[in-house]
This record gives C-alpha cells, structure tokens and sequence, in this order.
C-alpha cells in the first residue's frame, strides 16, 4: 500500500491501525531551529481525540506523544521528526462480524477486493483514527508558520450539523470574530458558535447516540491574514492543494472555495466588479491575494448506524472532531507552500519574512481565478 505521504516540500509519513500498536508520523522537510511547542501538539490532540464530550465517540484515549526523533534541547534538527501515540483503549471484539459482514457506507469491502489482506479491527488504516498523525503533522506545521509568517491564522467551525445551521450573518459575526481572536470555537461542544443553536444540536446527537443514528455537516475554513503569493500555478494551486487535502479526510463529501456554486449563476460583468472579493475566496490564479481565504467542506452522515452504532464507539457526527483535523491539513498545506515560496522570487521571500499588509488589489473584470 503506498500513497501515504502528503507534501512536497514540508512531507508527513501517516503509519499505524486503528487496533495496532500505536499510530503515528513522521515529518520531513521542516527546517532546523524551529521552537518545539510540545504544549500546543498536546493541546491539539486533545482536541481531535475521542472521549473529550458526550456527543462523540466514547472511546478513552489518552493520545500522548512520544516524540522518537528529529528534535533536541527544545528545537527542531532538520532532520526527521518521529512522533509515536500508543493505543490504549482498542477493543477488537466488538469488529469480529466485520471480518465475514462488511458494513454498508464503509470500504470494508473495497478494501479488501483492491488489498486481499487486510486489518478490520476498528476499521484498520481507514478509521478516522488515522487522522491523529495529520493533526501530529499540522501542530509541527503550526510552530514553523508562527515563527516565518506570525500573523496567519487558521480557523475552522461547524455551520451546519443536520438541519440546524448559522445563516449569512452569523457566518460573517464568527468570521469577524475570529480575526480579532475573540471566540473560541472549543468551548462550544458541537463547535458550532452558536449559544442556543449548540444546545440543540448536543440534545439531536444525544438522541442520535441513544437510537444509533447520525447526521453530517458543513464546515468553514477561514484563514485571516495568509502571505501574498502562495500557490503554484497550473498544477500545484494552492486552491488545489487545499481542497485535496480537505478531501483526502474520511466522510468529506465535497469543498467549496469563496462563493462555490453560487458562482455559475452571476453573470461575469456583473460579478467580477463588485467591490467585495470575499466571493473569490482569497485566491486568484492559484496564487493567495492576501485576503481571508474561505473554504466549505461537506460531511456525510457517519456510516455506523443502528444495532451497529449502539452496540459500539462511534461519532453520531464527524464534523466535530474533523474540525482540528480540517486545519491541520490547512496548517500543511500552507506550511508547504511558504517554503516553496522561498524558491518562486526575492520579494515572495520578503513577504514572508517580514510583517507586509495586504494590499488592495483592483480586480479587472475580464481576470478571473481559473
């Protein structure tokens, strides 16, 4: 099985099962002297780990790191960066049917036709356990970005989870929000900032759970203040690489960039010249502008549902734990592309290397982001 490596320049290596031993990554590309925040990795895991509310899976993990390699006196070598979790709380017989009864919506059986060998204790390497090596990788990505472009900033929220939704102006207020760095998404169970809107969706997921039942989501991607110049044109945009990486996640559906669909119904003149770019979603050309960037991502209902979900550990709802999982991909990506920055000119470098504010830049109607 190949295919696990993600990254050009800033590399991470995903290994491990659901049930195995442990699971971890390994990271290749990050540069030497980078300040090794071993609070924030801890701190990331914790969010994306299970067992952390009552409307997640209940499975206990604890998700300590150990970090193997690649950092020494509290900085990064240069050299790769080893980072093991053990798993503490699998419990493999409760996947024994698994093994002869492939769930329906899983890859249970697809896996086995393309592999004919293959772990389906807790759904092997395609659990959403797997993730926790992204989130590993995104927490290095994160101290390499603080410290070469500071004033980026990821954040991701749920906008949905089954029928109940934020609306436009709600989006825009949590939006608004966090550029000022005045929300904090956690301290909302569903990650949904929504006071009243939270606490119906806490009761739909408790019912969910007690009657094996789920639902799916939508999430928002929004990254304030990105460097200028970020992206390779033609087969490396950086709308390309972000809406891959949020793909590449289980149960993702489908991704938005800016206005997404609502763009085939606006005539061109009419579109391009209006004075707010929000609809371009912060990229034009494959290349960053300097604006906000905003992505949507798309949730399927989880597929372990009924006697199957009662009976086991499961998520009523992914999109809560994908969220750290969604900007960690983000925290990849774009540490992958300012590095290769350094590469494309002397001023993309200098962008990055020093505080610049984006400049406002006029839109020509005939330009578009193709």
């Amino acid at each position: 099985m190949s295919a696990n490596t993600f990254g050009s320049r800033f590399q991470i290596t995903s290994f491990g099962e659901s049930h195995g031993v442990g699971l971890g990554v390994v990271i290749d590309g990050c540069p030497a002297g980078v300040n090794f925040d071993m609070n924030l990795l801890i701190s990331e895991l914790a969010r994306r780990r299970p067992g952390q509310n009552a409307i997640v899976s209940h499975r206990n993990e604890e998700d300590t790191p150990e970090v193997l390699s690649g950092v020494f006196e509290g900085k990064t070598l240069g050299t790769p960066i080893a980072v093991l979790v053990r798993n503490k709380d699998a419990k493999s017989e409760d996947y024994k049917e698994i093994a002869f009864q492939p769930r329906a919506g899983h890859a249970d059986d697809l896996w086995r036709t393309k592999f004919g060998h293959s772990d389906h204790r807790g759904g092997g390497r395609s659990s959403g356990r797997e993730t926790l090596a992204r989130v590993i990788g995104g927490a290095v990505a994160k101290m390499l970005i603080r410290e070469i472009a500071p004033d980026l900033k990821i954040h991701a929220f749920a906008t949905r989870i089954g029928s109940i939704s934020l609306d436009e102006n709600e989006i825009k207020h949590v939006e608004e929000q966090l550029a000022l760095s005045s929300i904090h998404v956690d301290h909302f169970s569903s990650r949904l900032p929504h006071a009243e809107k939270n606490n119906q969706i806490q009761n739909l997921l408790l019912q969910a759970k007690a009657e094996g039942r789920s639902y799916g989501g939508e999430v928002e991607i929004f990254m304030s203040k990105p460097p200028i110049g970020l992206g390779q044109p033609v087969f490396h945009k950086l709308k390309a690489d972000l809406a891959s990486a949020f793909m590449s996640v289980g149960a993702t559906a489908g991704v938005e960039l800016g206005a997404g669909r609502e763009v085939t119904t606006t005539e061109g003149s009419e579109f391009h010249r209006q004075s707010d770019q929000r609809h371009y979603g912060g990229i034009r050309g494959g290349i960053s502008s300097g604006e906000p960037i905003l992505f949507k991502i798309f949730f399927k209902p989880t597929a372990t549902v009924l006697d199957v979900a009662k009976k086991g550990r499961h998520d009523p709802c992914i999109v809560i734990r994908a969220i750290p999982v969604l900007e960690s991909m983000a925290w990849l990506v774009m540490a992958d592309h300012i590095l290769w920055a350094r590469q494309d000119s002397v001023e993309t470098y200098k962008n990055l290397t020093h505080k610049i504010e984006p400049q406002s830049i006029q839109t020509n109607k005939n330009q578009q982001d193709d």
